[in-house]
């Protein structure tokens, strides 16, 4: 099959196929399979009382990825609350990869930057090994610092699992990165999973990137679909409402 433009959206895989495709931008990178778990109720009398996701304060010393929050998920019409993240390591790549992966991911381009990462996060390697010791009572410990009435049996321990990036600089990323071909023929996502308020801007980076002959005809519809593309809310916070208030009516106005 032959394709003007291929996008790696692989998950815990997209590095080994980007290594695949040759391409010399992948060079140097290398992932950790730093995970998360989570602690769910479907209790109804707790997920009657929860309708939103509410972010509390990492603890001192604890890396970005695990600032603690309260989530409401529903799945299949069944709503559930989670918490965490509280974070694990596996050397599998995806839930049912294989426990060699970390070790057939190693290339010659990236063997340094990896070593490099391993000692230059040793608080984080620390802060990994207390999350693996860590049983359920201890993990709803520090629910009870949101949720001081939470009870051990309304809980239960739920796995996810990512891939961590580190590049040729030796920097462990905990976001997500896109790594493109120069002539825009090939781009992959690496890292974690993007949620909605990433997402989109992830894939305008990505369109801009690798197809800069087209983006320029396609920003006047960019702009009607995102009537603030290219603007920062931040500083506007009067247009940042306006935005908000126009979005719902529309959401409405759709149901």
């Amino acid at each position: 099959m032959n394709a003007r433009f291929v996008f790696v959206g692989a998950g815990g895989w997209a590095l080994k196929m980007l290594q695949r495709s040759g391409i010399p931008e992948v060079k140097g990178y290398g992932c950790f399979p730093i995970g998360g778990q989570w602690l769910m109720s479907s209790k109804p009398e707790i997920v009657s009382q929860h309708h939103a996701k509410v972010y509390s304060k990492a603890t001192v010393g604890a890396p970005p990825m695990s600032v603690p929050h309260l989530d409401t998920r529903v799945v299949d019409g069944e709503a559930s609350v989670l918490f965490g993240p509280f974070a694990t390591f596996s050397p599998k790549f995806l839930k049912n990869g294989s426990m060699w992966d970390i070790v057939t991911q190693v290339r010659f381009s990236n063997l340094l930057s990896m070593l490099k990462v391993a000692f230059t996060n040793v608080d984080l390697i620390r802060y990994l090994v207390g999350e693996l010791v860590k049983n359920h009572h201890r993990k709803v410990n520090d629910l009870r610092e949101l949720m001081p009435s939470a009870e051990d049996g309304d809980w239960t321990l739920l796995a996810g699992r990512s891939a961590r990036p580190g590049d040729a600089r030796g920097q462990l990323k905990f976001g997500t990165e896109v790594v493109s071909h120069a002539d825009g023929s090939i781009a992959g996502l690496l890292g974690a999973s993007p949620g909605a308020s990433t997402a989109v801007p992830i894939m305008l980076n990505l369109m801009k990137t690798c197809f800069p002959e087209q983006f320029p005809s396609w920003e006047p519809k960019l702009r009607r679909l995102i009537p603030t593309y290219g603007q920062q809310l931040n500083p506007q916070p009067e247009l940042a409402r306006a935005t908000l208030s126009e979005t719902a009516q529309d959401l409405q106005l759709t149901v």
